[in-house]
C-alpha cells in the first residue's frame, strides 16, 4: 500500500502483523506530542476503521459521552440515545460492531487519556469492554493512542488491575532519526545539507511537526529566528504545551528537567532532589521513570561506577535548547540566532549539542564501527584527579575486550589536531587507563562534522567518524 509515511519501518511492520492477525489485538501507541502518532495510524488504516473517535481536550464526562454517541451515530448511520455512562457507551459500541461484516474490525481511540475524566469510571468500562467482550472474539483490533504518556504507562502498560497484561502490543513512537529527517526534507522538496539537518536536529530533535514548520528558501538561522525568537513565533510556547500534554502535574516534571539542564553530564538522585526541591520517594521515582520512558532523559552509570552512583542525564535536544536560550527570555532580539553565530555562547552550545546528537545516534555509531552485534555499554567518564582535567565524551565498553574512547568535536571545517591537542588526548587516555585500572585495549576514535585534517599528529586516532556516519 502506497503511503506518505516517512521511515517508521518497524512500527509499520508491527501494525501490518496486527492487521493480519487471527486473534483480537489491543495496541497502545504512545509518544511525545507532535511526533506523528495519529498520522501513522490513519495512514496505515485509511478507510479501514470500523470505528474512530478522538477524545475532547479539557471536557467533562457528559461532553465526552455525548461526543462518543454523536461519533457512533455518524459512523453507524443510526440514532442511538446518548449513553449515561461509559459502560452503556461501550455496550452500544459492541452492539454496533456485532452487526459489522468486516473480517477485521479496527477501532481507533485517539487521545484516549482525555476520555478518562475524574470519577467517570472510564477505565473500568474499557476493562469490561475488552475482557468481557472483545478479547473473547477473534476479529477486533483496538488501537489506543495519546500524548499523555504518563496515563498510557500507568493505566495500560503498567496496569495492575483488570487490564494487567492485556495489551498485545505497545508502540513507542520516537522522533525521526537523522536519516529519516533527510528523507522527510527530500519528500518536502527542501534542499538541505547534512550539516544543516544536524543543526536543526541539535535544536528541535527529530519531531516531525517541528520540522514541518521549516520554510524552504530560508537559512537554518533564519528559520530558527522565525520559529523561536520572532514576535508570536510558532514554537516559542511549545515547551509548556509539550509537558502539559505529556504529564499530569507537569510542573514537577519541568522542575526535574530544569534541574538536569544545569549539568550536561547528568545528576544523581540526591542532586535532583536538592535542585528541583522535590522530595525523594515514589513521586520522584515515577517522574524519572516516565521521563525515561519518553526518552527525555537517560539513566546511566559513569564508567566503572557502581549502580548506586547512577546519573540521570537530560538528552532531549528541544528541552536543552529551551533552557539554554528561551526559558529566561533575556534576548530581546528577533534575530538572536543569526546574530549569535560564531560567538562563544553559540560555539559552546554547539559543542555540547553535537555530543547529544551522537548519543542519540549511538546505534549508527556502532554500525559504523562494525560492532552492532557486540554487547556493549555506553557511558561518559571524568577524571577524579588528573591535571589538567581529563574527560571522555563517550566510552563504549565492549564485551570483546576493547573500549572505544570517543572524542566528539563540532567544527565548520576539517578538525585540526595540534601538538597541544595531541598532548591533551594522550593525557586523557593515560588518566583513563590509570584510574579505571582496565586491562582492555583502549582505541581512540574521533567523531567530527567534516573529518580530521591529516597532519603529523592525526595518526594517533585509530578511526575517524564524520557526520555522515550518523546518517547510516
Amino acid at each position: 500500500m502506497e503511503s506518505n509515511i516517512i521511515g517508521r519501518e518497524l512500527e509499520k511492520n508491527i501494525l501490518e502483523e496486527i492487521s493480519g492477525s487471527e486473534k483480537s489485538e489491543f495496541v497502545a501507541v504512545y509518544g511525545r506530542r507532535r511526533v506523528g502518532k495519529t498520522f501513522l495510524i490513519r495512514e496505515m488504516f485509511a478507510g479501514r476503521f470500523a470505528f474512530e473517535i478522538s477524545g475532547l481536550a479539557n471536557a467533562k464526562t457528559k461532553s465526552q459521552l455525548l461526543n462518543f454517541t454523536l461519533t457512533l451515530n455518524k459512523q453507524s448511520g443510526e440514532n442511538v440515545k446518548p449513553a449515561e455512562n461509559w459502560l452503556e457507551a461501550f455496550a452500544q459500541l459492541a452492539d454496533f460492531l456485532e452487526r459489522r461484516t468486516e473480517k477485521r474490525k479496527i477501532l481507533f481511540f485517539d487521545e484516549i487519556p482525555w476520555m478518562d475524566t475524574p470519577r467517570s469510571d472510564f477505565l473500568a468500562a474499557l476493562e469490561h469492554f475488552w475482557n468481557a467482550w472483545a478479547s473473547a472474539r477473534k476479529d477486533i483490533v483496538l488501537i489506543v493512542c495519546g500524548s499523555a504518556t504518563s496515563w498510557i504507562i500507568n493505566n495500560l502498560i503498567n496496569n495492575h488491575g483488570g487490564l494487567h497484561n492485556r495489551l498485545t502490543s505497545t508502540i513507542f513512537l520516537k522522533p525521526f532519526t537523522l536519516l529519516e529527517c533527510e528523507h522527510y526534507f527530500k519528500a518536502q522538496k527542501i534542499s538541505t545539507s547534512r550539516m544543516q539537518i544536524a543543526e536543526y536536529y541539535m535544536i528541535m530533535g527529530g519531531v516531525p511537526f517541528y520540522l514541518s514548520n521549516i520554510k524552504k528558501g530560508l537559512s537554518v538561522a533564519q528559520n530558527i529566528d522565525r520559529l523561536f525568537f520572532a514576535a508570536k513565533s510558532e514554537l516559542r510556547n511549545e515547551f509548556s504545551n509539550l509537558y502539559a500534554a505529556l504529564f499530569r502535574k507537569s510542573d514537577d516534571y519541568i522542575k526535574v528537567v530544569e534541574a538536569l539542564s544545569k549539568k550536561g553530564k547528568g545528576l544523581n538522585r540526591n542532586e535532583i532532589e536538592s535542585l528541583s526541591k522535590i522530595s525523594g520517594g515514589g513521586s520522584l521515582t515515577k517522574i524519572l521513570q516516565n521521563l525515561e520512558y519518553c526518552d527525555f532523559i537517560r539513566k546511566y552509570n559513569e564508567f566503572d561506577k557502581k549502580k548506586r552512583d547512577r546519573l540521570y542525564q537530560l538528552i532531549d535536544p528541544f528541552t536543552l535548547f529551551y533552557f539554554k536560550f528561551i526559558a529566561k527570555n533575556e534576548y530581546n532580539d528577533e534575530h538572536f540566532w543569526t546574530n549569535s553565530l560564531d560567538t562563544p555562547l553559540h560555539n559552546t552550545w554547539a559543542g555540547f549539542a553535537f555530543e547529544m546528537l551522537a548519543l542519540l545516534h549511538i546505534q549508527e555509531i556502532k554500525k559504523a564501527l562494525g560492532i552492532s552485534g557486540i554487547q556493549s555499554t555506553v557511558s561518559a567518564w571524568r577524571s577524579a584527579k588528573a591535571s589538567p582535567a581529563a574527560q571522555i565524551d563517550l566510552a563504549i565498553n565492549r564485551k570483546d575486550g576493547i573500549i572505544n574512547l570517543l572524542e566528539i568535536k563540532f567544527a565548520d571545517k576539517p578538525f585540526v589536531i595540534t601538538k597541544n591537542y595531541e598532548d591533551n588526548l594522550r593525557n586523557k587516555i593515560f588518566a583513563f587507563k590509570e584510574e579505571t585500572g582496565t586491562k582492555k585495549a583502549c582505541h581512540l576514535l574521533m567523531l567530527t562534522t567534516f573529518g580530521i585534517k591529516q597532519n603529523s599528529y592525526s595518526g594517533m586516532v585509530q578511526k575517524e567518524l564524520t557526520i555522515d556516519n550518523l546518517f547510516s
